[in-house]
């Protein structure tokens, strides 16, 4: 038997039952997903491709004049090159054992 408490809380959940969300389903919302992360995915895929197809072009018609200036430059730098590298690798291994023995 149903006490007098009851049946106000069936009435209003029975009311309030057509105001719901729908139930949510966790594959279609996934697949959904994959879906739009696909088509992002291809956009971002094309707009690089034409990026790089461009300065592809552009680095082939500009080649001739600046592969000479290039060999020159490379040249004369020759020597700070090796000395950044060098560096780098210093720096970088000083790191390496300071992080090592801090952890």
């Amino acid at each position: 038997m149903t006490t007098s408490d009851d049946r106000p809380d069936a009435v209003l959940a029975a009311l309030f039952a057509a105001d719901l969300p729908p139930a949510r389903d966790p594959l279609f919302q996934g697949e959904v997903l994959a879906g739009l992360a696909r088509r992002r995915f291809a956009i971002d895929l094309a707009w690089l491709t034409a990026a790089c197809g461009l300065g592809a072009l552009a680095l082939g018609v500009a080649w001739p004049a600046l592969s000479p200036a290039l060999a020159g430059l490379g040249r004369s730098l020759a020597p700070a090159a090796v000395a950044a590298a060098v560096a780098f690798f210093v720096i970088a291994a000083a790191n390496s054992r300071w992080l090592g023995a801090a952890s």
